[in-house]
């Protein structure tokens, strides 16, 4: 999977699993700074599960509870 798909990629389940659009998604990862946190630790997350990386994702961006 190339970086930008896989970018796409948590985007778009993200955006899912919290039932949000993601335009609004994206702008929290990027905020978040964790656009660039895909991009530097690719080789170590793109083979993670989704469960995982929703799980990981919510921790980055403090939402653990706000699902």
């Amino acid at each position: 999977m190339s970086l930008l798909s896989f970018k796409t990629y948590c985007i778009e389940n993200y955006a899912e699993y919290k039932n949000e659009s993601s335009s609004s998604v994206f702008s929290k990862f990027e905020k978040s700074k964790l656009l660039n946190h895909l991009e530097s630790d690719y080789e170590d997350l793109h083979g993670m599960g989704k469960e995982y990386l929703m799980d990981y994702f919510d921790q980055w961006l403090g939402e653990s509870n706000q699902k």
